[in-house]
């Protein structure tokens, strides 16, 4: 697991990188290399949710993956076992892209993306400052 997995919002402190306060070295860095004030106090941690990249890619695999079992289930005839030497390429394909569908969406699912958001001064052109929690 990563190091961003302790970190709760509003501790910035050396506890929430697994060192505790009182071993902290001089320079403020824990001994993991993360910055002690890596999270504001005025700011909340947020997941990428369904706008993760991996969702999209898991969805398509696995949309794919049912197109060509689908194939492979009803549409696999002599013709077909003749160019594949009698293996049902798409059936295979199809149970591939499905496995590696799912792995995707369960990868989202098991390890977030975390986006530390904070709400701006008065005036400024975004309401909300975002960036990356790593």
């Amino acid at each position: 697991m990563s190091a961003h997995k302790a970190q709760t919002p509003g501790t910035g402190g050396a506890a929430a990188h697994g060192v505790p306060a009182d071993d902290s070295p001089a320079d403020g860095v824990p001994a993991d290399g993360a910055p002690a004030d890596a999270i504001p106090a005025d700011a909340t941690v947020q997941t990428a949710g369904a706008f993760d990249i991996r969702n999209f890619i898991g969805t398509l695999l696995g949309l794919f993956g049912l197109i060509l079992v689908g194939a492979g289930a009803f549409a696999f005839d002599e013709g077909a076992a003749a160019k594949t030497d009698g293996l049902n390429a798409n059936l295979w394909a199809g149970l591939a892209m499905l496995v590696i569908g799912i792995l995707f969406v369960l990868w989202t699912k098991l390890d977030p993306i975390r986006m530390v958001v904070r709400d701006n001064e008065a005036g400024a052109e975004e309401a909300h400052d975002i960036s990356a929690l790593d």
